[in-house]
């Protein structure tokens, strides 16, 4: 009984402290920019939360020894990215944060951030459309590709998220290298931030988020996680899943994919 005890005390001093990682304003937005999937510097994050490079270094250094960020170095450059588990546990965390919680300063989309400028709602809307989720394709986009997808027969729920025998040749028809030699998980259910359903990630989900950027069909925002959908890559998805995504797609377009693919596989 008291092994039992000293294991589950450990277990909460451990999880904490993790926690404690993210209670911070500025590290919580230094791992909410990096969801871009991108390596950042010091100075890049520092500007981005709005804190001196002193101030950021010191968090960043708390956040690596955490091991909830890991260093690339380049020469004499030092650059920062999310570990590998870290932006699944970032954006679950997002996704569960309250309305009017999240940090005026966060690069992300959250809606909650207030609205002051056409700008900021523009972006903000941008974001809610279509963005990367680390890796892979989030927003309405990429439910809306994992509805149809699931309505497709290419992904299974039933026993947990599966990509299906029919998803497995699908993929290797479309996807270059397929399948990835990566150890991550073949595919994972994550919780997306601003439409509160699940999309697609894992190697799967990275794997079709890179070929939609190879292939033209999305095009990354220089300024954040953004992504927009081109002619090309809304001809694309209508003819790989059916999927009729009108010009911007709106929000309603969730429910147009699950329709259109449905009646496919009818």
């Amino acid at each position: 009984m008291m092994v039992g005890m000293t294991d589950t005390a450990t277990a909460g001093t451990a999880l904490a402290g993790l926690a404690g990682l993210l209670a911070d304003r500025t590290r919580a937005t230094f791992c909410l920019a990096l969801m871009d999937g991108r390596a950042w510097t010091a100075a890049e994050l520092a500007s981005t939360a709005r804190v001196a490079r002193s101030t950021a270094t010191e968090q960043l250094n708390l956040l690596v020894s955490g091991g909830l960020l890991a260093e690339v170095r380049q020469g004499r450059h030092r650059y920062l990215r999310l570990s590998d588990d870290a932006a699944e546990l970032v954006e679950h965390l997002a996704a569960a944060a309250p309305p009017g919680a999240a940090s005026p300063g966060a690069a992300s989309p959250g809606a909650a951030s207030p609205v002051r400028s056409l700008t900021t709602a523009h972006r903000q809307r941008a974001l809610a459309v279509a963005r990367t989720c680390y890796d892979h394709l989030a927003g309405t986009l990429g439910v809306a590709v994992t509805d149809a997808m699931t309505a497709r027969g290419l992904l299974s729920w039933e026993r947990g998220l599966t990509l299906t025998d029919d998803g497995d040749r699908w993929l290797a028809a479309l996807v270059e290298g397929w399948p990835p030699a990566a150890r991550r998980p073949l595919v994972r259910s994550c919780l997306d931030w601003t439409e509160r359903r699940p999309h697609l990630g894992g190697a799967t989900g990275a794997a079709l988020c890179s070929h939609a950027v190879d292939a033209g069909w999305v095009v990354r925002s220089r300024r954040s996680r953004a992504l927009r959908l081109t002619d090309v890559g809304r001809a694309a998805l209508r003819e790989q899943l059916g999927l009729e995504l009108p010009d911007g797609v709106p929000s309603g377009a969730v429910d147009v994919a699950a329709r259109t693919a449905g009646a496919a596989r009818e």
